[in-house]
């Protein structure tokens, strides 16, 4: 026997999908997610979805250990070390106000307060040449400020080390001689790219999450071995690709994003599979809502993205999430009815878990209106409270002059709104039609949701994959390892005379790759390469990133860039001077296996297995209830139905009906 594990934590649920390589079957499910100690409900987890843990042949996780840290302003205590004269940089920041009306407008607090910013003595020119040599005297007040309290992580970012990295390195070895156990960052080695101030945040917030997610890898790891699990852990990164554990404690900000974006890396396997290249994704589960797009069969990816205005400069899938999720609690502001964005979480989670919560969520909402089987919540493993919901629905709802039934769908109304109106910033707001797209939803509360939500964009298919409450941990099965690296190339098109300077530069990436990939025991067989470029016109301030091919054509680079702006932003300038910013490459391993779609077994029994009151605006339906593992592949049902499987609940309303289609997804749309 040989499996494939992939593991998910989320606020609520920790997620596996395993697969049994041997007979090619896939199966998934679900545990409580532990937040005071999360390897507990990973390790707990896996013992009751895989046999023999010694016949684990891969496994990979995605863990939102730093995420959270971050989130919940939980990191360490960071200093941050700067070259002499430009202490000020990382708090100055930039000079753009995100919110141009805003009168008492604030920028973002930084990670590290200006006190905690230590300068050194040196400098590199513009061309990465030393101007000034590293005076390493100059760090004595950092070492005594290091060991007089405390002081768990250093960033250090010095100027033009994108360049010529070597100051950083010496103070880096100094660091590690005198203060034993440090944590250290530095920015060339996180962010390789001009801009000292987004190099600064990005190095700043990967030393602030070190030692969580550090201590948090390096434990999981020794109670895997301790376990009998032989293959190296990995770890999905914010990039849509995986690593080795160990290789992610280097650079623990590679994994902020990494649970969400399995999803996405599933969407776009799901395009693949049923030949639709552009899907919106939706991910909703216990804690927040995520959303990401497939365009063209492929996940939309930044170089740069801002958290909680802060920048973070990294190759990433793009993710928008909300706090909205089955945990979002009901509360009153001013009279007026709040949903999310904080959470029950795990612990004690929704009333009807009866763990002691008595604010009412949107899981008991769902409850109350008959749309959850309170009997067979994961698969039965868990029995929800039916008159623990109502109570807590009751005690805001009786303020409001509702009743229950009214109260919970008016909860859900406001949930659904929340969610349309992030949909539309990834789609409306970034000149996206919606209405091109298929709606994915996956996530345990998803599919839940989904027909509403489709309605108010005007979407007109909902696809729900297999097991979608884990569909999130079948993506992470579905990668490579992936590592990203960059070189500032600041050269106007029109300067380079033919293709041999940026085929020079690209050489040298493709050889840091590949030294990279070997580093993780990847041969040269296994190995693949994606060229791009950032580019923007002359005077502009923002970039374009340009897929390179494997030969340098320079005419055909700068027709890719008018199309690729046009497509980005609605116009562009045939003629007008280009200049490259960045080149890039991603170096991938291939893994191999993936994951086996999930196949249920043909018993033969019907799908139907009764009926029950369902309250849709407002009126009580009898609705049908059908298992999922026993639809076949051509099945249709009209609405109402509520689809029942071990991880999730999907909910049909009048007017719409559902088909299977050849793979297993469930096809939702409204009744012609």
């Amino acid at each position: 026997m040989s499996y494939r594990v992939a593991m998910d934590i989320g606020g609520t649920f920790t997620d596996f999908v395993v697969v049994d390589e041997e007979a090619a079957e896939t199966r998934a499910g679900k545990t409580s997610t532990t937040p005071a100690n999360p390897e507990q409900g990973v390790l707990e987890g896996l013992g009751d979805f895989v046999p023999d843990l010694s016949a684990i042949s891969f496994v990979v996780h995605g863990t939102t250990v730093g995420l959270n840290a971050f989130l919940e302003r939980k990191g360490t205590r960071v200093l941050l070390l700067m070259t002499a004269g430009l202490r000020d940089a990382y708090s100055i920041a930039r000079h753009d106000r995100k919110e141009l009306y805003t009168l008492r407008y604030r920028k973002p607090e930084r990670l590290v307060p200006r006190r905690d910013v230590y300068e050194v003595v040196e400098r590199l020119r513009w061309d990465g040449s030393v101007e000034t040599p590293l005076d390493e005297s100059s760090l004595q007040p950092l070492i005594d400020a290091v060991e007089r309290e405390g002081i768990e992580a250093v960033a250090v970012c010095l100027i033009h080390a994108y360049l010529n990295p070597v100051h950083e390195l010496q103070v880096r070895e100094v660091l590690e001689r005198e203060c034993p156990g440090l944590s250290v960052t530095l920015s060339h080695e996180i962010a390789r790219e001009w801009r000292e101030y987004e190099r600064a945040s990005t190095a700043v917030l990967n030393a602030y999450v070190a030692p969580r997610v550090e201590g948090y890898l390096r434990n999981l790891e020794e109670q895997l071995a301790g376990r009998g699990v032989r293959p190296p852990l990995h770890v999905m990164q914010s990039n849509g690709g995986i690593t080795t554990a160990a290789k992610a404690r280097q650079q623990p900000v590679q994994t902020l994003l990494s649970g969400p974006v399995g999803g996405t890396i599933g969407g776009a396997a799901l395009s693949k599979a049923t030949g639709r290249p552009n899907l919106l994704c939706v991910d909703m589960g216990g804690t927040s809502f995520d959303l990401s797009l497939i365009v063209d069969g492929s996940p939309t990816v930044s170089t740069e993205t801002e958290l909680e205005g802060l920048p973070i400069l990294m190759p990433l899938v793009d993710i928008h999430t909300i706090g909205a999720g089955g945990g979002s609690l009901a509360w009153l502001e001013a009279g007026g009815l709040r949903v999310g964005p904080q959470s029950a979480g795990a612990m004690p989670g929704p009333a009807c878990y009866g763990r002691g919560g008595t604010e009412p969520t949107v899981t008991d909402a769902n409850l109350h209106l008959g749309r959850l089987d309170p009997a067979f919540f994961l698969g039965g493993r868990m029995e929800l409270d039916t008159e623990a919901a109502a109570r807590a629905l009751d005690s805001i709802g009786s303020q409001l002059g509702l009743d229950t039934a009214a109260f919970a769908e008016g909860m859900l109304a406001i949930v659904n709104a929340n969610m349309a109106d992030a949909m539309r910033t990834i789609t409306v707001k970034q000149g996206i039609d919606p209405r091109d797209y298929s709606l994915v939803a996956f996530g345990g509360a998803g599919p839940m949701h989904a027909v509403w939500l489709a309605q108010e964009l005007e979407i007109g298919e909902v696809i729900v994959p297999w097991s979608p409450g884990t569909f999130s941990a079948w993506g992470m099965l579905q990668t490579d390892i992936r590592h990203d690296v960059v070189r500032t190339f600041y050269q106007p098109l029109a300067a380079l005379d033919g293709g041999g300077p940026v085929e020079e530069v690209y050489a040298a990436l493709q050889a840091e790759g590949a030294e990279l990939l070997a580093g993780e025991g990847m041969g040269e067989e296994e190995r693949y390469f994606a060229r791009s470029a950032d580019m923007r016109y002359v005077g502009q301030e923002y970039t374009v990133t340009v897929p390179i091919g494997p030969t340098i054509d320079l005419a055909e680079i700068d027709a890719s860039f008018h199309d690729q702006h046009r497509t980005r932003y609605g116009h562009s300038t045939p003629g007008a001077p280009v200049e490259f910013v960045n080149l890039r490459l991603a170096a991938f391993g291939r893994i191999g296996g993936g994951a086996a779609p999930f196949q249920p077994a043909d018993t033969g029994e019907p799908a139907v297995i009764g009926r029950r009151q369902v309250v849709f605006d407002g009126d009580e339906h009898s609705t049908e209830v059908v298992r999922r593992d026993l639809l076949r592949p051509g099945d249709r049902h009209p609405g109402p139905t509520v689809i029942e499987e071990d991880g999730s609940t999907t909910v049909v309303p009048p007017g719409y009906a559902l088909a299977v289609d050849d793979h297993g997804n469930l096809l939702i749309t409204k009744e012609s």
